[in-house]
């Protein structure tokens, strides 16, 4: 007997042929199933999904003639926790290599029909499956609740004890206990499962794991070693080019979300993840290519960043495509328009203003601009794509404004200002100087800057290690309000949370602390274009 429920279930079916989509939906409604929508474009479903959840999607894996497949609608949903977990999701394709199904499987897609197949073979498939989603309803309304704790221990618990759907309680509990900052308990199963079957998604949540305790060369050997032994493992790639992205290694980056775009060629994050990237490496051509690509199959998306549309209006003026220029900035201005209480939207708004002033040869309005960006660069809300995108400006006025028309004294000070707030690490420092455009006194300024938040920081950790750690801590709050840099601030945090016997007023410093970071500390959501994601490659989602 099926699911006595079935009748209230909301199907989705997507595919590109008429007639496909015609019996999928008679068989569904043969199995009881009354509210049936169909559609032939992955984009326009995607678009669906994010704004109506379904309880069973049916989706064609390749499509002729698109950019993106069924997998790739898979990943983005789950990527970007838009599909829920009680969604049941199931690709269906004429051809499946053993290689697609095992990627299928490790994303945790729920079912694999190879055509042509009967009802019956159907509705076996949706029984198991939500079968399964009842079995683990325990777990899943611990989640919905919003006790991660307990929702992480009934999932290791079946793991543990091999119940049934242990392998996907493992990823579960594993990613549970990365989201409750608890990454030794998530490593332990990741390897216990790495040990017992050797998966792919397992040998990723070791690095990610690895990743969460800082390890980030471990969790580079890690992947790197699995995308040699697993080539075609799209999630590793991405989730190596990330690690790399941390690293401040942008060129190897680079290369490592080209596989993965390439593997995944309607992918719209690794997409844009590529573009960003090339264009931080100097490739202005495939930059703009692959942000065009974004822009025209994603501006409708959840999953699109406006970003994009800065980086594509800097290439197209390093390409000398005016006309290309000029339609970006009209983009920018019609969000602006749409959504005026945006800052980050005005913030490139006036940046790409700005541009199309140099790009007019209206210098005078351009350096108006530029001046007003660097006047905002120790506000509250001035983060890491402020500032590259205002040295990015800067950098530009540099070389085609007349000689001598520049302040070189100003852009030297801004440079110093940014450089002393933002270089936390050597990916935010080379990010900023990647927008400097190969200007090489920028380049110097920024990498000094980032020397100088790196002494400041060596000296209060001899000062901790010796017995100071008043001293040390009083150092690191007056160069953090000095300088409005984080890493100093969150390092302040570290040394009294670590050794709170040893400060008079512990709690009067961790409120000073809380304050500026809250004033400063503005989250890297972004390096290079690349998003920190809620969800890292490699790990299964959890809509919560």
């Amino acid at each position: 007997m099926f699911d006595r429920d079935i009748h209230t279930a909301k199907a989705l079916v997507i595919d590109g042929n008429p007639t496909s989509r015609s019996v999928m939906a008679a068989q569904l409604r043969d199995l009881g199933v009354q509210q049936i929508r169909q559609m032939a474009k992955v984009q326009d479903a995607r678009l669906l999904l994010e704004e109506s959840p379904h309880d069973i999607v049916l989706c064609e894996m390749n499509f002729e003639g698109a950019p993106m497949s069924g997998q790739d609608l898979l990943d983005e949903l789950r990527r970007e926790q838009l599909l829920p977990h009680s969604t049941v999701f199931m690709l269906v394709t004429g051809e499946a290599s053993y290689a697609q199904v095992m990627e299928a499987a490790e994303a945790t897609v729920d079912g694999y029909l190879v055509k042509p197949y009967s009802g019956q073979v159907l509705a076996e498939r949706l029984a198991e499956v939500r079968r399964r989603k009842r079995s683990l309803k325990a777990i899943y309304q611990a989640i919905q609740s919003g006790d991660f704790v307990r929702a992480a221990a009934l999932a290791e618990a079946r793991f543990q004890q091999r119940e049934p759907y242990w392998s996907f309680a493992a990823q579960v509990a594993a990613e549970l206990w990365l989201r409750a900052d608890q990454p030794a308990r998530a490593l332990a199963i990741y390897q216990a499962v790495v040990a017992d079957k050797g998966l792919g998604w397992a040998k990723a949540g070791v690095a990610r794991a690895r990743l969460a305790t800082g390890e980030l060369a471990a969790a580079r050997r890690q992947l790197e070693s699995l995308v040699v032994e697993v080539p075609g493992y799209a999630d590793a790639h991405d989730l190596l080019g990330r690690v790399l992205v941390e690293q401040g290694e942008f060129a190897p980056a680079l290369e490592a979300f080209r596989a993965a775009a390439q593997l995944t060629p309607g992918c719209l994050l690794r997409m844009q993840s590529r573009g960003s990237l090339a264009f931080f490496e100097g490739h202005k051509g495939e930059a703009a290519q692959h942000l065009e690509r974004t822009i025209n199959l994603g501006r409708k998306s959840k999953l699109f960043d406006p970003g994009c549309l800065l980086l594509l209006g800097l290439a197209r003026l390093d390409l000398a495509d005016g006309r290309g220029l000029a339609a970006v900035a009209d983009q920018v201005n019609a969000l602006q328009q749409a959504r005026p209480d945006e800052r980050r939207l005005a913030h490139l708004q006036r940046v790409l203003a700005g541009l199309v002033a140099l790009q007019a040869r209206r210098h005078d309005e351009a350096l108006t601009l530029a001046q007003t960006l660097a006047a905002a660069a120790l506000e509250r809300d001035f983060d890491l794509e402020a500032a590259a995108s205002t040295i990015a400006l800067w950098a530009r006025l540099w070389t085609r404004l007349p000689a001598g028309d520049l302040p070189a004294k100003d852009f030297d000070a801004l440079l110093r200002q940014i450089g002393l707030r933002f270089c936390v690490s050597k990916a935010s420092t080379e990010m900023l100087v990647a927008a400097a455009e190969g200007h090489a006194q920028a380049a110097e300024t920024l990498r000094n800057c980032q020397a100088v938040i790196g002494n400041i920081a060596e000296q209060a950790l001899n000062q901790s290690l010796g017995q100071q750690v008043p001293a040390a801590i009083e150092l690191l709050l007056q160069q953090g309000e000095h300088t409005r840099n984080g890493k100093l601030i969150d390092m302040a945090a570290a040394v009294a949370r670590r050794h709170p016997a040893q400060v008079p007023d512990v709690h009067a410093v961790q409120a000073q602390v809380q304050q500026m970071q809250q004033a400063y500390c503005a989250p890297l959501t972004h390096i290079a274009g690349v998003r920190r994601s809620a969800r890292m490659p490699g790990g299964v989602v959890l809509r919560t």
